[in-house]
């Protein structure tokens, strides 16, 4: 199925991940995803590890990371800061929908590529670490600072530690999703709505991140209550925490209000806990946190990880593993809900990685194609899609543009 953004064409001048991954989210809806790399090395992530052999040519160096980022997109080579290039470059635009680019602010107006110097039906999608404007918006920033501006990082860790950064590129991908709902809103204002007017979408990494702190915020305004790292644990819920299993592994049980509790409890085998005066409220137990909190532990540490999580899903307790990429190509759920694709990779061959996310009940989505090898799609990108003879591409390579 070409799902339901079959004809709209996106063009992915972006590198590292938010951009491209807001095109490629767009892309698994059925879009027509066309990723301009620089002709001399491509896409950043074409470059980060881990890294596996190639099996066409034998040699190593081909990245993982790439062949998951990079999939569901056709890819083309354009040296924008060349005059030639910026005028390749303006005939593709002329053909698409949808712009996601995340260089510096002013690097494309310093080419002629910006918002202005295009098409106004075009939805821009801008994403960059501070925003297009304010007092940092010229600062070079990656995910990290986004976690750190955000106010995502202070909250992180254990209390008494440093703050630890999430296990993922949080901002980056945070920015992607929101940065594609824009654009989708955008799209329908000028389509469906009749506008024919694209948009500018400006999508700060801190910004995402900003965006789902909770009441961090509103309880600074009205409290005066500066939030900071809890660990596992939170101040006004227990117990809740990432418990040591007796094989070694972590477990994650979450049991802070009544009905929970009452079930942990007798999942436990512990019903006298619930005639406790240090438990029998959620803020009694709250403020008694450590207490409970050891209790289960030691319990915890008498189980294996699968033990405890048969008995309280047998007790009708939350509860669920910290599971590693081990246990997720294992486990037959994620298998049923076909959480995972193999996805025809043209260097590596057949490959697992995340399935398109999430589905529309009914409707089998496509499997997105394998990430392409830098400027696969040349000659119909520049030939097919904007007009170029074959001999002007041939020239345009000859020059070193293409």
């Amino acid at each position: 199925m070409g799902g339901p953004l079959q004809g709209l064409r996106v063009i992915d001048v972006g590198t590292r991940i938010g951009a491209p991954f807001c095109a490629g989210l767009l892309g698994e809806w059925g879009a027509e995803v066309v990723k301009v790399e620089q002709p001399d090395g491509g896409d950043f992530m074409r470059g980060i590890g881990p890294f596996v052999e190639d099996e066409s040519s034998g040699t190593p160096g081909y990245s993982l990371f790439w062949a998951v980022e990079g999939r569901g997109r056709k890819s083309a080579t354009c040296d924008l800061r060349r005059s030639e290039g910026q005028a390749l470059f303006r005939r593709l635009t002329a053909t698409a929908d949808v712009i996601c680019e995340n260089f510096r602010p002013g690097t494309l107006e310093g080419w002629g590529l910006g918002p202005a110097h295009l098409d106004p039906r075009l939805v821009f999608v801008r994403i960059s670490a501070f925003g297009q404007d304010g007092p940092y918006a010229h600062r070079p920033g990656l995910d990290r600072l986004g976690v750190a501006y955000g106010g995502l990082l202070h909250l992180t860790g254990e209390a008494d530690r440093p703050p630890v950064r999430p296990g993922v590129t949080v901002a980056d991908y945070l920015t992607g999703v929101f940065a594609a709902e824009a654009a989708l809103a955008a799209l329908y204002r000028r389509d469906a709505r009749g506008t024919g007017q694209g948009a500018v979408v400006d999508a700060s990494l801190y910004g995402s991140v900003l965006r789902i702190l909770e009441w961090t915020v509103a309880g600074y305004e009205k409290l005066g209550i500066v939030r900071s790292r809890q660990g596992n644990r939170l101040s006004n819920s227990a117990p809740l925490d990432n418990y040591r299993s007796g094989d070694g592994r972590y477990v994650c049980i979450v049991a802070g209000s009544d009905a929970n509790f009452a079930r942990l409890c007798r999942a436990m085998g512990r019903p006298d806990l619930l005639e406790d005066p240090r438990f029998v409220t959620l803020a009694e137990r709250a403020r008694h946190g450590d207490e409970i909190n050891a209790e289960v532990a030691a319990w915890a540490l008498t189980h294996s990880a699968e033990e405890l999580e048969a008995v309280c899903v047998a007790h009708d307790v939350p509860v669920a593993a910290a599971y590693s990429a081990k246990e997720i190509a294992l486990d037959p759920h994620f298998a049923a809900r076909r959480d995972l694709v193999e996805v025809a990779d043209p260097v590596v061959g057949p490959l697992h990685q995340q399935a398109p996310y999430p589905r529309l009940v009914g409707e089998e989505q496509a499997v997105p194609r394998g990430a392409p090898r830098l400027g696969a799609d040349n000659e119909e990108v520049w030939c097919t899609m904007t007009g170029l003879s074959t001999e002007e591409l041939d020239e345009m390579v000859a020059k070193g543009v293409v």
